[in-house]
């Protein structure tokens, strides 16, 4: 049976998260500071850790470093829905931290209800996750020596002479034409993410160099007010400009767009350019932003020669199917590999379909995807 530490100073909450679990047949600890926290996890070795941020005598990542120095073991933070609290968070999930849910705010015996099986789901998954330990923070590695593992995927509407566009490329073409879905974007990397997808994007996107020709869109689970914030981290990380689609943004090169959380996010075309944009949760999906939906969007506007599907760590199966339809129909994708993924979930579900062009672990995909537009 999987035992969970629940750290909390509030005795309500810990009553509360407690009872949840308990009921979902997980045998709880609780603890009410960082410090007793820190001595639980070594006396009791729970499999799973819940742990708030802000507490007396010792705060949540004081507690979360100690923790994964004398005990790595898989944590999810209990974080408020603002903007410090987010920042925090990704202080947390860079300390090793593997996933987060949002604390309830308004009446909390109410509010818990309605996170009640997102905290379930995530325990569940938190108790598979591979620890990897702290690490040091994401450095502006530019690949230099792309890899060449795959042959480049013609260009829409031109002859096959591979993918070798460049902005002024574009740009002249642009105005020879006007602005076409052909040439509006030379082609497209789509990512899905979950759990353990903020720390494993900070190892994946810095090593991609600012011109790189392609835009990115990236479909990670999150709930709102936390996109931004990462998107934000995102960026002084990165050579890459990093934002969040928090509006209808034309899709340019060298850009990476966020998907806003509490929404999904899709491509659209406007004006005959492709764009990129926010859009309502569909119903239907259980995860969002949803990777099937940005997938699904994508391929009706774009040739999917053009596209690159990368599935990394997650729980779940979203964005399997979709990204699948991307290689069945001649794209490329890539799902992260075992060995690094911390929960081997959405990857795995994309090569069960027969859906992955390669299997690579996390630090080898960067290289990959600069390989495979050059």
């Amino acid at each position: 049976m999987t035992k969970v530490l629940i750290v909390d100073d509030s005795a309500l909450m810990r009553r509360l998260i407690g009872g949840v679990l308990g009921d979902a047949g997980f045998t709880i600890e609780t603890a009410r500071n960082g410090r007793e926290g820190v001595e639980r996890l070594t006396e009791w070795q729970p499999d799973v850790v819940t742990l708030d941020i802000n507490m007396p005598e010792m705060d949540g990542l004081t507690a979360l470093s100690l923790m994964m120095q004398a005990r790595p073991t898989p944590v999810i933070m209990v974080s408020s829905l603002t903007a410090k609290g987010a920042q925090a968070t990704f202080e947390a999930l860079a300390l090793g931290a593997v996933d987060f849910i949002a604390k309830p705010g308004g009446t909390i015996s109410l509010s818990v209800e309605d996170i009640a099986k997102d905290l379930i789901d995530k325990v569940r998954s938190a108790s598979k996750a591979r620890m990897r330990g702290p690490g040091a923070p994401a450095r502006r590695n530019i690949v230099e020596t792309p890899a060449r593992s795959a042959p480049a995927a013609p260009a829409l509407g031109r002859p096959s002479t591979g993918l070798r566009s460049t902005t002024r490329t574009q740009d002249a073409n642009l105005k020879a034409t006007g602005p076409t879905k052909a040439c509006s974007v030379p082609g497209l990397v789509l990512i899905g993410v979950s759990t353990g997808g903020p720390r494993t994007l900070e190892e994946v996107l810095p090593q991609l160099p600012a011109d790189y020709p392609w835009p990115i869109i990236i479909a990670q689970h999150m709930p709102a007010n936390f996109t931004d914030a990462f998107a934000q981290r995102m960026a002084g990380l990165c050579a890459l400009q990093v934002r969040e689609a928090n509006t209808t943004y034309p899709l340019e090169p060298g850009n990476v767009y966020i998907g806003k959380g509490g929404h999904d996010v899709v491509v659209a075309e406007r004006l005959g350019r492709l764009v990129v944009m926010p859009k309502s949760e569909t119903p239907g999906h259980p995860w969002h932003p949803s990777v099937d939906v940005l997938v699904d969007s994508a391929l009706r506007l774009v040739d999917p020669r053009q596209l690159i599907g990368v599935q990394l760590t997650g729980m779940g199966n979203d964005g399997a199917k979709t990204m699948a339809q991307i290689k069945a129909r001649g794209g490329r994708t890539i799902a992260e590999s075992e060995e690094t993924a911390v929960v081997f979930g959405m990857p795995a579900e994309l090569i069960k379909h027969g859906g992955a062009t390669t299997v690579l672990p996390c630090h080898q995909v960067a290289r990959h995807l600069c390989g495979w537009v050059r």
